[in-house]
């Protein structure tokens, strides 16, 4: 359908039939939506079968007025039937490959059921793990979310909307939905232009430049404007500055919370603010009730607008021409590949923290399983919806593969509750054990949407649990399952060897035994700091230097009431940025993990050492290479990364900034260069001081450190005048 037949049929609509296709009804029933569709509805959010859906289709191309399709909404997050991990844990393998295959395979699925438009990818900054949808995103760093942003993007929608295994993308929540005060969910935010501009806003840029269909608008305010009200962003940046020609989606009831918000007096008013603003699709509200006058107070122009983005996207998809799913070709069951391609993603997100020689266990002749996840079946994570293949349990998986060896399964405890009965079992068990594995961590219901927590540690008797055991003396692993990163203080420094495995999806179980057993390298990194105390957060790696910054922490001793003034070398570092009670950084930086296998870095190089503003400005590049070597006996993966570090900048700049990786995996005895390009944008960032932001690349030395880790990293610099 060309723009000009789209002009015709909104030339056809009354008032209320565009009012109908710019709002999308939360989970009617099939009757009711029937019943809206036939007046003109334009959307609805739904987890449908294709027979429905094919049902209500007809209901709009054939009994409708105007014979318009609907939009088939839902949040396939990361998987519809086939469970993938969680988006953290998909961030946590560093493989944007991966991530678009997991995101295709997701869209084909819901695809087949008649879903046509995923609320997915969440392109939101999360640096406090309070939040309890850092589950649903890529983590604190800029660059590793764009980049999982933009591979998600390409794998919901594919080359071609029309596809039948394509889902339209929508990039959300617009905009620093991921900082809220407190980490409370919905809390508002106040965020500089500077702190928009560099950290919140790029994902969604990236979103836009791979050609995202939609973008969501966040529930939270931005300086004291509520997102769904803030012409300045979504319509002065998004849409004028960016060029985003797709729709704007409100989130569930946002229009509405304007009233909440107290920025608007009624949901009349509400709706026009929305409107004005830039949104073009309200979700769960019912502007059908508002009376004509006061949808005559919308902007008609406005209005004609919005419904153009609707309806292009509807042809985008191919509905007008063929609005209807095979019915007999839908997809209700994981296939024999998805379930492989699920099982190496949850693998490869795994993450190990530390290991002593315990990991991987080889071949042990007495097994005990204990921890709450030992036979929990919770593995899928937030965001599922209800149809979802359920997961077996890891002491399930590990009689399959252990076949000769004596496993004893005792949970010891449960998830949350306060009983402690169970873990003289354990720990008797522990003492005639070859090896314990402790599958503990935090149950799928304590992360995602409204689900914030203020007490960061295993919660119920884990920690005791893991006491225990490491008092017997035997070797033991700790498997951490969860939704975010988690303090670990009080236990980390007794447990040599633990793993975090995240909620790994339908296959979950599976993966984690993979790892345990050493078929699967648990070689991703952290894509979250995580912090030693709640009260340290936030702790992201890319935070700017203080002016006073700390060389010691944890200063404070029963011995020293006056701490830091017993002579002048603890004087010099008294009047500095740290807690008395607490060692400096993170317990677990991002980026940190290793590997089974061993390797050695050889000293990075660059191309050239020196190259000026215009010609990176014209497109130049200097090429950062570093040769890596598998110095072990057994093949594994390793994570190459590049950051910068800005000396000296007429802004305060982080104290350095991802800008490149690769994950690649390399045999016993191979050497492998990896080499990276350094250009105007990963140099460069957004100056707000002035009426339009502008992009800039600044005279100076820059530092590009390249290694494994952030503990590891070896430097080159690069002069650029």
């Amino acid at each position: 359908m060309s723009m000009d037949r789209i002009r015709e049929l909104i030339d056809r609509m009354t008032l209320r039939e565009k009012l109908g296709q710019l709002q999308i009804v939360f989970r009617p029933k099939l009757e009711d939506a029937a019943e809206l569709v036939r007046a003109g509805l334009g959307s609805v959010f739904w987890p449908p079968s294709a027979a429905a859906t094919n049902s209500l289709q007809r209901v709009a191309v054939e009994e409708s007025r105007l014979g318009i399709p609907v939009l088939v909404g839902l949040d396939v997050i990361h998987g519809q039937r086939t469970i993938a991990p969680v988006p953290l844990a998909q961030a946590a393998g560093f493989d944007p490959a991966l991530v678009t295959e997991l995101a295709a395979l997701a869209a084909a699925e819901a695809r087949s059921g008649g879903v046509t438009w995923t609320f997915s990818p969440m392109a939101d900054i999360s640096r406090d793990p309070r939040w309890g949808r850092v589950v649903e995103g890529f983590g604190e760093d800029v660059h590793l979310t764009s980049t999982m942003v933009r591979a998600m993007v390409r794998g919901y929608q594919g080359g071609d909307l029309t596809s039948r295994t394509s889902l339209a993308a929508t990039a959300k929540h617009f905009v620093a939905y991921g900082a809220p005060e407190g980490g409370r969910d919905y809390n508002g935010v106040d965020a500089s232009d500077h702190q928009l501009r560099n950290v919140h806003l790029e994902p969604f840029r990236a979103a836009v430049e791979e050609g995202a269909a939609g973008v969501m608008a966040a529930f939270n305010t931005v300086a004291g404007v509520p997102m769904h009200a803030n012409r300045r962003l979504l319509t002065g940046v998004l849409k004028d500055e960016w060029g985003f020609d797709g729709v704007v989606v409100g989130d569930a009831e946002g229009v509405r919370n304007l009233v909440a918000h107290r920025v608007a007096g009624d949901e009349a008013a509400a709706v026009v603010l929305a409107f004005e603003a830039g949104l073009d699709v309200e979700m769960g509200g019912a502007p059908a009730d508002l009376t004509d006058e006061a949808l005559t107070r919308i902007d008609g122009r406005r209005l004609d607008d919005a419904v153009a983005r609707v309806l292009a996207l509807k042809e985008r998809l191919g509905l007008f021409d063929d609005p209807y799913v095979d019915e007999d070709a839908e997809i209700t069951e994981p296939s024999a590949r998805s379930r492989r391609l699920v099982r190496r993603a949850a693998a490869r997100a795994c993450v190990l923290l530390r290991n002593d020689g315990t990991l991987p266990l080889g071949s042990p002749r007495r097994v005990v399983v204990t921890g709450p996840y030992a036979d929990s079946t919770d593995h899928l994570g937030a965001w599922t919806q209800y149809f979802g293949a359920r997961a077996g349990t890891i002491a399930d998986r590990l009689r399959d593969r252990l076949p000769d060896a004596v496993l004893e399964i005792l949970p010891g405890v449960g998830f949350l509750d306060e009983d402690g009965s169970g873990i003289p079992a354990v720990v008797a068990a522990a003492h005639s054990a070859d090896v314990v594995v402790i599958c503990a961590g935090e149950p799928s219901a304590l992360s995602g949407e409204a689900a914030s927590r203020s007490d960061l540690r295993l919660p119920g008797r884990q920690e005791d649990l893991i006491r225990a055991v490491a008092g017997t003396g035997t070797p033991f692993v700790v498997v951490l399952e969860s939704g975010r990163p988690l303090v670990v203080a009080d236990w980390i420094e007794h447990a040599p060897t633990v793993v975090a495995a995240w909620h790994g999806g339908t296959e979950a179980p599976a993966a984690i035994v993979d790892v345990l057993l050493g078929d699967e390298d648990p070689a991703g990194r952290l894509p979250m700091s995580w912090p030693r105390s709640v009260g340290q957060i936030p702790i992201h790696y890319a935070h700017e230097n203080t002016g006073r910054p700390a060389t010691t922490g944890g200063t404070l001793s029963a011995d020293e009431t006056d701490v830091g003034l017993h002579g002048p070398d603890n004087l010099q570092d008294k009047f500095t940025s740290k807690y008395l009670d607490l060692e400096l950084g993170p317990q677990f930086s991002f980026g940190h993990g290793s590997s089974y296998a061993t390797f050695a870095c050889g000293s990075p190089t660059v191309s050239r050492e020196h190259v000026e503003c215009s010609a990176l400005d014209a497109g130049a590049a200097v090429t950062v290479s570093l040769d890596v070597t598998n110095t072990s006996a057994r093949s594994g993966d390793d994570v190459v990364q590049v950051y910068v570090e800005d000396v000296v900048a007429s802004v305060a700049p982080p104290v350095r900034r991802l800008v490149a990786f690769e994950r690649r995996t390399l045999t016993p005895g191979e050497t492998a260069s990896f080499t990276f390009e350094i250009g105007r944008d990963q140099l460069g960032f957004w100056m707000t001081d002035a009426a339009q932001p502008r992009f800039v690349v600044e005279p100076g030395v820059f530092r590009l450190h390249v290694g494994s880790t952030l503990a590891s990293m070896q430097s080159v610099e690069l002069l650029v005048s």
